[in-house]
């Protein structure tokens, strides 16, 4: 049985957490939220790649042995991942396969090893909503997950994430793990990845408005057809979400993460490109994937385990992530 949206079972104040991709997008999220919660900037700990490979199992173990000295660490939120968007998993299915897999089983059982349930710890996986069927009913539901395969573009990534899950339900059986999995709907807001070859849509399309806005481009180029629906969820709402599991959670139920709204891809350019301003028209490239039909999740389950509901409007969060790339342009 699931806990209820209670007080917290962890004690901030003395909590030592460790935060995989913690330097990253969602990352700097989470640890704000930690910090609002009274977590002890000396408690976080960030693994940087260069100093653990978290898909090399000794690197792995040698982390839970170090990151705190003598001491130990209370809660594990992974959200280190190798991800990117459509044309980025065409090209690397074989890596992101891999290198999200061996993470999380390596992150597992040597949190395993290390005793981390044994003195009332917790590890927190994040999952994604790429899991799901590419056909599944919509809204998705967290019952769906294995009612169908997923969009074949981006497969290898959600399979190996939902893998992940079923990881620490197979140790919950077994050994008494505690833990939680979190399905977060498509991220965007400050610090994203505005990279064109690897980002996601919203930063992409930031990105791409802006640059045509200060070139004077006549026209973007956008992938697919623009039919394809998404939802967006801001960036600190899911920090909040993934943190009030670390709250009240201790078995890794499925929950979703959105915003309980969807939008098509045509009128997510044409947004955006009202609220950057670019003045220039939008083509569409037929040739180009639209990637899974539609996504928009039941958050029906996060409000009831956790007490949680977004809180920041998409054109606001919009606006913000605008303003941030606006003064922390890519180089």
């Amino acid at each position: 049985m699931s806990t209820t949206p209670t007080s917290s079972q962890v004690d901030w104040s003395k909590a030592r957490v460790i935060v995989t991709g913690g330097a990253g997008f969602l990352g700097k999220a989470v640890q704000a939220c930690l910090a609002n919660r009274g977590v002890k900037k000396d408690n976080i700990f960030i693994p940087r790649r260069k100093d653990f490979d978290l898909t090399d199992r000794a690197a792995t173990a040698h982390l839970y042995r170090s990151a705190f000295g003598k001491d130990k660490v209370d809660v594990v939120i992974h959200l280190a991942a190798e991800v990117g968007g459509i044309g980025a998993n065409q090209k690397n299915p074989g890596r992101y396969f891999f290198a999200n897999m061996a993470m999380a089983v390596n992150l597992i059982e040597e949190a395993r090893l290390d005793g981390l349930s044994e003195r009332g710890g917790k590890f927190i996986q994040t999952g994604t909503i790429c899991a799901y069927p590419k056909f599944a009913a919509i809204p998705f539901k967290e019952d769906d997950l294995w009612s169908g395969y997923p969009e074949e573009t981006n497969a290898p990534y959600g399979v190996a994430k939902k893998a992940a899950w079923q990881m620490l339900d197979a140790y919950k059986l077994q050994y008494g793990f505690k833990s939680a999995y979190i399905l977060p709907v498509n991220l965007y807001g400050p610090h994203d990845n505005f990279d064109l070859h690897s980002s996601h849509v919203i930063p992409a399309l930031i990105r791409k408005c802006i640059e045509a806005q200060q070139r004077n481009d006549k026209e973007i180029v956008c992938w697919g057809t623009g039919a394809a629906s998404r939802e967006f969820l801001y960036v600190d709402d899911a920090a909040e979400g993934i943190c009030r599991a670390a709250d009240v959670m201790i078995d890794p139920d499925p929950i979703n993460l959105g915003a309980s709204f969807e939008i098509k891809i045509k009128d997510l350019v044409e947004l955006i490109v009202k609220l950057t301003g670019f003045k220039g028209g939008i083509t569409w490239d037929h040739t180009k994937p639209d990637g899974q039909p539609r996504r928009k999740l039941s958050v029906e389950k996060a409000e009831k385990l956790l007490g949680w509901k977004s809180q920041v409007t998409f054109e606001e969060g919009l606006k913000r992530t605008i303003e941030w790339y606006r003064a922390n342009p890519s180089k």
